[in-house]
């Protein structure tokens, strides 16, 4: 059962609530009304789909609000001699196992701790302030499915802006939501197209900022810089989105050893 949090509204979430409320309105008032006709079959279709993508959309996003992206057990210790866990993370200076001096617990590879929350997040890729919350270990999957919704919302809405302004010359509102829609379209697309990417090479936001400094390490030493967990492209995708491919669009599906698992370097 996911752990969830209590939602602190931030001017930030307000911003995408507004954004996502005056895009929907604008799209099935205006630029289906205006296009289609909006009791029209084609318009109420269209209608239709557009509320059941911005739906998903909305669903996602207070998901990934209100779930807790993943908290390290009090109880953890690291098990060194588990031949099963070959790879440990260890500190830049001494050497010692990873611990967080103001949560008092050892990190798990891959758990970093976060100055906004306050706490160790397991798996952690970032603090988003869009959503007032860390995306990590448990809601990674439940972020990347908003943003691609998000983005297929965004290029559906600015269609049928485009469509709208074929039948008539633009106005002035349309000019407005196109100027919203281009750039936010386009960051969408960027945004997601990174996560992909990420995804495929089994990384996180900050390691790959780590990886940068590795590999330049690695390359003035003479050596190969491999992360240590990648374990193929597909295998990487299963690991965030699931073995099963037509549950890959569901948010609370994910495979139970998504971002634990590691190769092993030999």
């Amino acid at each position: 059962m996911k752990a969830t949090r209590g939602c602190r509204f931030s001017f930030h979430v307000t911003v995408v609530a507004s954004a996502i409320a005056y895009i929907y309105l604008s799209t099935v008032f205006v630029f289906i009304d205006q296009w289609l006709g909006l009791w029209s079959s084609n318009g109420v279709l269209n209608a239709v789909l557009f509320s059941v993508i911005a739906l998903f959309c909305i669903y996602n996003y207070a998901l990934a609000i209100y779930t807790d992206p993943g908290r390290v057990p009090k109880s953890f210790v690291p098990d060194v001699e588990d031949p099963e866990n070959t790879v440990q993370e260890i500190k830049r200076k001494g050497g010692d196992l990873r611990y967080c001096q103001k949560c008092s617990l050892y990190k798990p590879p891959r758990a970093h701790h976060c100055r906004v929350c306050n706490r160790c997040v397991l798996r952690m890729d970032h603090h988003c302030v869009w959503m007032n919350n860390c995306v990590g270990h448990a809601n990674y999957k439940i972020f990347f499915i908003f943003v691609l919704y998000a983005v297929i919302a965004c290029i559906y809405s600015l269609v049928l802006l485009v469509g709208s302004i074929t039948i008539d010359a633009p106005k002035d509102d349309q000019q407005s939501e196109g100027l919203l829609l281009v750039p936010l379209s386009l960051a969408l697309c960027v945004f997601l197209g990174w996560h992909v990417h990420l995804i495929l090479q089994n990384k996180t936001t900050i390691e790959y900022q780590e990886g940068v400094r590795a590999m330049w390490l690695a390359e003035k030493g003479g050596h190969v810089y491999s992360h240590p967990y990648d374990l193929g492209a597909y295998e990487n995708l299963i690991s965030v989105l699931g073995p099963n491919v037509f549950c890959w669009g569901c948010p609370t599906t994910r495979h139970i050893g998504s971002g634990l698992r590691y190769r092993t370097p030999f």
